[in-house]
């Protein structure tokens, strides 16, 4: 690690053109990135990955839960800066929260599902 401005950074700083510094990188992004980032998580942790989800050794849906309410949080948060990007994740955070609603053999009451308290109720 190397000092650069009293802030620890990485020896191969400036070895990419590609590598960006967190500062210059829209909140917009950031935001973005972090949503999708979620979505994935969810999707693998609710067995979407895998032609039969109910049997995916990767299903995990307490995790699951967790992951789709943060989403939630995050998207329902930062609505009013995503602009265009707004409409597509909410409709994958609806997908996953539907998704997990089908995968419970005891669904969540309306209203009571992950991030639901966030986003009212999913039908």
């Amino acid at each position: 690690m190397s000092e650069h401005a009293g802030t620890p950074t990485s020896s191969i700083e400036g070895d990419s053109a590609d590598v960006r510094e967190l500062a210059e990188i829209p909140a917009v992004e950031v935001i973005s990135r972090a949503a999708v980032m979620l979505m994935s998580s969810a999707a693998e942790k609710l067995g979407l990955a895998d032609d039969d989800p109910d049997a995916s050794p990767r299903r995990d849906l307490d995790e699951a839960r967790r992951v789709i309410t943060a989403l939630a949080g995050l998207i329902t948060s930062s609505v009013e800066y995503l602009g265009p990007h707004a409409g597509p994740l909410r409709e994958g955070l609806q997908s996953l929260q539907r998704a997990f609603r089908e995968s419970s053999a005891h669904p969540d009451a309306p209203g009571a599902g992950p991030g639901e308290k966030y986003t009212g109720p999913v039908h």
